[in-house]
């Protein structure tokens, strides 16, 4: 029985054979390997990606997609978890020993960007991630200060991760096709994190993107003081877009120790 796409779920389903088979190359996945996908839909990726992996686990909230999966797949190959994958444990997911988790999917755009900030919490189990989101989202994780895409999102995703946006997916693609272009982004964890407070980052950041037209000295009026923001090296008549990562985690570890 043909499945109707969930525009509550935010389902499109990937069916170009060519773009399935580019992203397979880019994923690179190899026998043993764990690996979960996210929303594997009507297990088109899913099942390219066994025949290299030999077995994997898949997060999928729709019941009637679980069904099929496990109707159409044997347990000991395809491991199906019921879950929303905003509140799914990553961690849950046994992986042999000296590895790490690879996590893949097309993400739902409606739920993007809060599914990368709760994968973020796992970023230490994780091997790589590649996702298909809509290409405005790859855009903004991967962009560079100055670039009127850079922000929060920006920001907060490579302070714990190197990006990569690696191919754009036309909507012709999906049945149903969606509305927007989308892109392949390689997301790569990385190994020497600058050490900072994770919520009194998101706070700074969150705050001085707020108002991305004033100067952060008006945008942090209230959370830091110009000589704060001045100590951390940042140039107070600065707009938000213009200072790097480096710089608002300065600040964040200088407005930590202020607390202290």
């Amino acid at each position: 029985m043909k499945h109707v796409a969930r525009k509550r779920f935010g389902q499109n389903f990937l069916t170009d054979k060519m773009v399935l088979q580019n992203i397979i190359d880019a994923i690179d996945p190899r026998q043993g390997e764990a690996m979960v996908e996210i929303g594997p839909g009507l297990a088109a990726m899913t099942a390219l990606l066994l025949k290299q992996l030999g077995s994997m686990h898949v997060v999928e909230l729709d019941r009637d997609l679980v069904a099929r999966l496990e109707k159409t797949y044997p347990r000991d190959a395809l491991t199906v978890h019921s879950a929303d994958a905003l509140k799914f444990d990553f961690g849950s997911i046994p992986v042999p020993a000296g590895q790490k988790l690879r996590v893949v999917g097309n993400l739902p755009y409606n739920i993007s960007s809060p599914l990368l900030f709760h994968l973020a919490d796992f970023a230490h189990l994780i091997e790589d991630q590649h996702f298909m989101l809509q290409k405005e989202v790859v855009e903004r994780m991967v962009a560079e200060p100055g670039s009127k895409t850079y922000g929060r999102l920006s920001v907060m995703l490579q302070w714990r991760y190197d990006m990569r946006l690696m191919f754009i997916v036309p909507p012709t693609a999906f049945d149903p096709p969606p509305q927007v272009e989308s892109a392949i982004v390689r997301m790569i964890p990385v190994k020497e994190q600058l050490p900072c407070d994770a919520t009194m980052l998101s706070n700074v950041v969150q705050k001085a993107f707020s108002q991305r037209r004033k100067v952060i000295r008006n945008c942090l009026a209230g959370m830091a003081t110009e000589a704060q923001i001045s100590a951390a090296g940042i140039d107070p008549t600065l707009r938000p877009e213009a200072v790097g990562l480096a710089e608002y985690v300065a600040l964040a570890n200088l407005l930590s120790a202020a607390k202290a």
